[in-house]
């Protein structure tokens, strides 16, 4: 038994998910294999090297793959995947897009967001925005499969020492092409990543008052989140989204800031392993799932708060 994981990347870096894949993969069974797909790649491949557990990096180094689009990365993915038992990757984006192109190519099920292995063919994954757990059996040729990263821990990114194999294919299927992208900027720790995330909601009331959030977020060396609905008024970018259409995220510390709690919110917070809700309203579900929580004035607590830290 043989799997292939799919390595995210931008080209310079190992992206943390990959390594949270790897430990889903471990847990599965069987010689791991991961595909680095870009161009200009090298040291990508050279990182996923030495991930602890992995038996063999494949690199394909090519123009078409430079920006991974899903239209060319996908072929490539799914001519590979003929001869593994298992093609997983991070429930990411990026991942969400290439597999289930995969899945259809090769006239397979996906099975989407596991959360647990229970045997090689047995996972579990969230349903209903995370309100119950299915346990789904597959009896595909090619298991395809997309990782949730707070599901697994991940494993160690130094300590292996596979080698490295170059793969010829290039697959430029010519409907896409990249315009063009911008990144977002900042000094706080990537949200999906961060250990403390402080989180606002619509009682922010607008996106002016996120600089409360954004100070206390600065002394704790926390990332910045928001609900849908702060998103949705315009008050912050939906790359800060956090929920089931947003990012997933488990940090050690989950500050909600005028969040009510709403189903979509709580699927995408709720495995952080201690949840702090501020809110005014004392009867706002996000107390139904926090651990400590203070019925307050936000305007008020957040700098009373921030003096604290």
């Amino acid at each position: 038994m043989t799997i292939l994981v799919i390595a995210e990347h931008d080209n310079k870096v190992v992206a943390p998910a990959t390594l949270n894949t790897v430990a889903a993969a471990a847990k599965i069974g069987g010689d791991i294999h991961v595909l680095v797909a870009g161009q200009g790649a090298g040291a990508v491949a050279e990182a996923a090297a030495k991930i602890a557990g992995v038996a063999k990096v494949l690199l394909a180094d090519n123009a078409a793959y430079a920006h991974q689009l899903p239209e060319n990365v996908a072929p490539l993915v799914a001519e590979l995947g003929k001869g593994y038992s298992h093609i997983l990757a991070a429930a990411t984006s990026n991942g969400k897009n290439i597999l289930p192109r995969v899945a259809a190519a090769l006239d397979v099920d996906q099975i989407s967001e596991i959360i647990s292995v229970e045997s090689a063919d047995t996972f579990k994954r969230p349903i209903y925005a995370g309100n119950a757990i299915a346990t789904v059996q597959s009896n595909a040729a090619v298991k395809v499969i997309t990782v949730r990263a707070t599901g697994f821990d991940p494993v160690a990114a130094e300590g292996g020492s596979a080698a490295v194999e170059a793969v010829g294919a290039a697959h430029d299927a010519g409907i896409s092409s990249f315009v063009g992208e911008e990144l977002a900027k900042s000094d706080r720790p990537e949200l999906t990543a961060a250990k403390i995330v402080v989180s606002g909601g619509r009682g922010m009331q607008n996106g002016d008052n996120f600089k409360h959030l954004y100070a206390l977020a600065d002394k704790l060396g926390a990332a910045v989140g928001a609900s849908r609905a702060a998103v949705d008024a315009g008050f912050v970018p939906n790359d800060m989204q956090v929920g089931q259409t947003g990012k997933i995220v488990a940090p050690q510390l989950y500050i909600a800031v005028g969040i009510s709690g709403a189903i979509q919110h709580l699927a995408g917070m709720k495995d952080s392993k201690v949840i702090v809700a501020i809110n005014k309203d004392e009867e706002a579900p996000i107390f139904q799932v926090a651990d400590y929580g203070l019925v307050a004035d936000l305007f008020e607590a957040i700098p009373e708060l921030e003096k604290l830290v």
